[in-house]
């Protein structure tokens, strides 16, 4: 694998990769401590990492404990005042400071960091379809110049996904979406979906690459559906906003993103313009 890596470890020496980390890969203790050297095997060998993580299934269950219902519009948590204290509490508080904790045990040298800290993220309010949806917000800046002063200095980002308005609200963001926002913001060179899918499927197969008009036919043939489908519009997003690549692989298998950006089959999905 070495020798099959090492144009790619020269072709991405100083480029910036935002990784969107979810699913199994960010619950389960084997996993976690696998991502964890991952990470840091690439922050290692030259290339910038931007994390973004998620903390959906554990927001969730956190709420369930303190009585406080949760529902869901189109794939967007409703989120009241309750709600985005716990958002705060589960994702900056407890999930940030244990994905930073693991990389820093590998010598990863990650800081934590939610979308408040320096008005990193700013947002507004966000409209599902004109329904209000309560501090449900989408990003409109990010504090690019922040985040390269800390790639700068050989730190790596690990942001919490929720941004504040111009008034100091706190707005709950889709993981997904603060991801793709900070990877176009920093016109990065890839941007990498971790989660629990193989990446794109269609007709029983894994779609390997991905253009912008295969995705259409497949939302109109009801091929791609549900909550994969704003990740791919927004996937597609980035990359007309100057992102090379995207790509969406099974954080569950051993080392996938490895395999993903240092051979040449690699094992999820590529979406290309």
């Amino acid at each position: 694998m070495l020798i099959e890596a090492l144009p790619y470890i020269q072709k991405y020496e100083g480029k910036t990769f935002v990784v969107k980390y979810g699913g199994a890969a960010q619950t389960e203790t084997e996993l976690k401590q696998r991502f964890a050297k991952d990470v840091t095997i690439l922050k290692k060998i030259g290339i910038n990492i931007v994390i973004v993580h998620g903390g959906g299934k554990e927001i969730t269950d956190v709420a369930y404990k303190l009585g406080i219902e949760t529902q869901f519009v189109n794939g967007h948590r409703f989120t009241d005042k309750k709600m985005v204290d716990v958002v705060q509490m589960v994702l900056a508080g407890k999930i940030n400071k244990e994905i930073v904790n693991l990389i820093n045990l590998n010598d990863g040298e990650a800081v934590g960091l939610s979308g408040v800290d320096n008005t990193l993220l700013q947002a507004e309010k966000y409209l599902e379809d004109g329904q209000d949806i309560g501090l449900v917000g989408k990003i409109v800046n990010v504090n690019v110049s922040f985040l390269q002063l800390l790639l700068n200095n050989k730190l790596m980002p690990v942001i919490a996904p929720f941004g504040v308005g111009v008034d100091g609200t706190i707005y709950n963001v889709n993981a997904d979406l603060a991801a793709a926002a900070v990877a176009a913001a920093l016109k990065a060179e890839k941007l990498v979906y971790l989660s629990d899918v193989e990446g794109v499927i269609a007709n029983k197969q894994l779609v390997s690459t991905l253009t912008e008009q295969h995705a259409r036919e497949l939302f109109s043939e009801g091929i791609i559906s549900g909550g994969m489908i704003p990740k791919i519009k927004s996937a597609f997003s980035t990359l007309h906003a100057g992102v090379k690549k995207v790509h969406m692989i099974d954080g569950r298998k051993k080392h996938s993103l490895l395999l993903e950006i240092f051979t040449d089959e690699g094992i999820g999905t590529e979406l290309v313009l």
